[in-house]
């Protein structure tokens, strides 16, 4: 009796840590994909590189990205780029303050989640994770709404150069996007 007991009791845990975990999973599955040379980085299984009219609409600058995928249906992004701001020292304290300084500036509202300093890959990145709104504009009929998006970025400082990594997705895809999302920003690897 008392065995059945015992026998029930792990049967009953173990079918509730499994389901705890299902609950976790996102069941996006990543695979590593060579950026460059020297950049490898964990993205979802069917994103796609981004064709020249998903590139010329969301990056219309001069500055393109060194790479841009975005999922099937054109709604989730992932891009790394190369920003136009480089720091002479190493002071990612105030580089991060100018960093989110400027993400203020591009957006009418900012709800920030999460920001610092982290180690990925042997690399201090700073990073920020938040909500952004864009208003609409009341003149375009088309374009009324604002545009409400969750984006986890995060900027490698180094003497030459400043890589920006970004993820991208409308705010109500949040729920089901911010764990891959952070999976993805950590899954970010250099050759050495």
């Amino acid at each position: 009796m008392v065995k059945n007991i015992d026998r029930l009791i792990l049967t009953v845990v173990t079918v509730a840590v499994w389901m705890t975990l299902a609950a976790f999973d996102s069941g996006i599955k990543l695979s590593r994909v060579k950026v460059t040379d020297e950049i490898s980085v964990l993205l979802p299984r069917d994103f796609k590189p981004m064709d020249e009219l998903d590139l010329s609409q969301r990056y219309p600058s001069v500055r393109r990205p060194i790479a841009a995928y975005t999922n099937p249906d054109r709604q989730v992004d992932f891009s790394v780029n190369v920003s136009a701001s480089q720091w002479p020292d190493n002071n990612l304290e105030m580089a991060q303050k100018f960093f989110k300084a400027s993400l203020y500036n591009l957006f009418d509202n900012v709800d920030m989640i999460n920001e610092g300093i982290r180690e990925v890959s042997g690399k201090q990145f700073i990073y920020f994770e938040f909500e952004s709104r864009v208003r609409g504009d009341v003149r375009n009929q088309s374009l009324r709404d604002p545009v409400l998006n969750y984006t986890c970025i995060q900027y490698l400082v180094e003497p030459s150069r400043t890589l920006v990594f970004s993820f991208n997705c409308p705010r109500r895809l949040r729920p089901e996007w911010q764990e891959t999302a952070h999976e993805m920003m950590k899954g970010i690897r250099f050759k050495r």
